[in-house]
């Protein structure tokens, strides 16, 4: 038997979980064999409109953005990084300064980097659940010690609690559920901070793409307590490209500019940041404000959809995701995400966030023809299900009817549903949905879009002597998917 070894590396790092984030496209693509380009992510948030290098009228050019970068490929990058900063404070705009910005191998970076700056064994950091889950994996690789308030106890927090905290995280907008925060309520909550020398760490990767107007990226120019970042990753649909930034004060930044890996940014996505980041109107580039635009308008679409799936719940729409409560669904949110992965719609099951459990989902914004594929993928899943339990429920009838014979089921909450009198042997009809028109069933409009099968009209499985055939047929000894078939050609072809 061979000697277990021991890993020579902080303790408390075996209990965390590896990041899963990255690669779910080509292994939902392997898992059910569909093909990577016909897959569609709702996981992930980026800008709906894509890249604006594929937009002439923005000005960018990928292609002539690498080949100034070949130049760069043969020689370490300036570690100062001068023009991104410069872009930078340029593009967040008035109160922000070059020596205010840290620039970062893409949000994770930059969390890592002030987490690991701050934080000493057994410190306290703040986690308002449900939030980006990368803090505290951040923070418990430094041993920081999590409290989890809840997101509507952030404007009550107590002084104690305030006092005790290293750092308090905020995400405005918060991923996952879309909440957005004022810029007056952040301010007031930063003053705060500043009284218990605690962080107010903001987290604005989305604010770009909900209301820039809402920033407190200003903040940090004279309070050392506030530190702010950003993505670019999200705002410019780039996500293979890791870049973003941090804004502190100009003494905190210089530490922190410091202590930062050296040459963080590689040469193409120094480059690449920068000429982003110099995008003709900066916040308020066309690009960035049609993205607004569309957001808003195809959220609000497509949250009316959501809410018309019964037991769906969404939430508001103030950036490019919404979060769905499906608490009250016929199935919880990794079943419905396996299920309409096999469909090759992938959504983001919120499981892993603090709290939440399996009742609750994300998904993004995307255009009006993408957001109508999704609805009809959760229409198929939904219609799936019906006809698993309506299978499940015949066996059951079957099962029962050996034993009792034919009945009526009288107790059922919804009885009479058709006629007084009628037999409800058959509750879910074994023949959905048949499709035809005779039995009085027709196509409807569902509320999701598209059309549905409805049997309110059809009272014919519902007629004992009909019942009673049918049930003969389907208690013969064979596979209950041909005895249906055979039932349909014996009892119901003749009366149709």
């Amino acid at each position: 038997m061979s000697e277990q070894r021991s890993v020579p590396l902080r303790e408390h790092l075996l209990a965390l979980k590896p990041c899963r984030h990255g690669g779910l496209i080509q292994e939902t693509s392997e898992t059910y064999g569909i093909p990577e380009n016909e897959i569609l992510d709702f996981s992930a948030n980026f800008n709906p409109l894509g890249s604006p290098f594929d937009y002439p009228e923005t000005g960018l050019n990928f292609e002539d953005i690498i080949k100034k970068s070949y130049g760069k490929l043969l020689e370490y990058p300036d570690n100062r990084y001068v023009e991104f900063r410069e872009a930078a404070a340029r593009f967040v705009g008035p109160g922000v300064a070059p020596q205010s910005i840290v620039p970062g191998n893409g949000s994770t970076e930059i969390v890592r980097l002030v987490v690991e700056s701050m934080i000493e064994k057994g410190d306290i950091v703040l986690l308002p659940w449900p939030t980006f889950g990368e803090y505290e994996m951040q923070c418990r690789i430094m041993g920081a010690k999590p409290v989890y308030p809840a997101q509507d106890e952030i404007n009550t927090l107590s002084d104690e609690m305030l006092e005790e905290a290293k750092i308090l995280f905020i995400c405005n907008p918060n991923n996952p559920t879309g909440k957005l925060r004022s810029r007056e309520e952040l301010k007031a909550l930063a003053e705060r901070c500043r009284e218990h020398k605690t962080l107010l760490y903001v987290d604005e990767a989305f604010i770009e793409l909900s209301d820039p107007s809402q920033s407190v990226a200003d903040l940090p120019a004279d309070n050392d307590y506030v530190f702010v970042m950003r993505s670019l990753t999200k705002d410019f649909a780039i996500p293979g490209i890791r870049m973003g930034f941090g804004i502190a004060s100009p003494a905190m930044s210089d530490i922190l500019n410091t202590a930062r890996l050296s040459w963080n940014l590689g040469a193409i996505a120094n480059t690449t940041g920068t000429a982003l980041l110099n995008i003709e109107g900066g916040i308020d580039s066309p690009y960035l404000k049609k993205a607004r635009e569309m957001i808003l308008k195809e959220g609000e679409t497509l949250k009316a959809k959501l809410d018309r799936i019964r037991g769906f719940e969404a939430g508001e729409v103030n950036v490019n995701f919404i979060f769905v409560d499906v608490s009250k669904f016929m199935l919880n949110s990794s079943e419905l995400a396996a299920r309409l992965a096999s469909r090759g719609v992938l959504i983001r099951d919120c499981a892993s966030f603090h709290g939440l459990g399996k009742n609750y989902i994300r998904i993004a914004v995307r255009t009006e023809k993408e957001n109508d594929r999704l609805i009809a993928a959760i229409g198929d899943v939904i219609t799936e299900w019906g006809r698993e339990q309506a299978k499940n429920e015949l066996q059951h009838v079957i099962e029962k009817a050996s034993e009792e014979g034919i009945g009526g089921r009288k107790t059922c909450e919804y009885y009479p549903c058709h006629f007084e009198g009628q037999n409800c042997t058959f509750c879910f009809c074994p023949f959905y949905p048949c499709e035809n028109e005779k039995t009085g069933g027709k196509w409807i409009q569902s509320s999701r879009g598209g059309r549905v099968w409805s049997c309110v009209d059809c009272h014919l499985v519902h007629k004992k002597e009909i019942a009673q055939k049918i049930l003969d047929c389907l208690m013969q000894e064979g596979d209950t998917d041909e005895l249906v078939k055979v039932a349909w050609k014996k009892v119901m072809e003749p009366i149709l």
